[in-house]
């Protein structure tokens, strides 16, 4: 299992690990259409990190690097800092009333209330997408998206 630096829990319990802070991050939040499309770019470039989706579906949230916000500027798009609000580490068991480490699973809770992943930490290549490589796949998803309308 791949160390986070984030709490441990499970049903309330901590198994002796107290909790420690949530690593910080920030929330790049872009339309679904244009989300979906980009992420399927960068599946195919290995470049996809953490990615949310609202209840509703009509957002896409991409974890980038904590300070991204500071200087994002991409139009149609907000970066916003989450802090790591949210973010917790648990195991879930396979349901049988025994913990059984074997059998264990990794849950992840969504940094920001609201949402569930599209890709879940544990599936993605990185532990946040490089915001140079999603600018580059929110602009080549935008073109994708205006060249198949304008065929419509």
């Amino acid at each position: 299992m791949r160390e986070t630096g984030v709490s441990r829990s499970v049903n309330g319990s901590d198994h002796g690990v107290p909790p420690e802070p949530a690593p910080p991050c920030d929330l790049v939040t872009v339309p679904a259409r244009q989300g979906l499309e980009a992420v399927d770019i960068l599946r195919l470039r290995d470049g996809v990190g953490p990615v949310l989706h609202d209840g509703a579906c009509h957002t896409l949230g991409f974890l980038v690097p904590p300070g991204t916000a500071a200087g994002w500027d991409v139009p149609g798009s907000a970066c916003t800092e989450t802090y790591g609000r949210g973010l917790t580490l648990g195991t879930a068991y396979d349901g049988d009333g025994e913990e059984d480490p074997e059998e264990a699973v990794t849950v992840i809770e969504p940094p920001v209330m609201g949402t569930g992943w599209l890709v879940p930490p544990e599936g993605a290549y990185a532990a946040a997408t490089d915001p140079a490589v999603l600018r580059a796949a929110l602009g080549e998803a935008a073109r994708t998206i205006a060249a198949v309308d304008r065929c419509q």
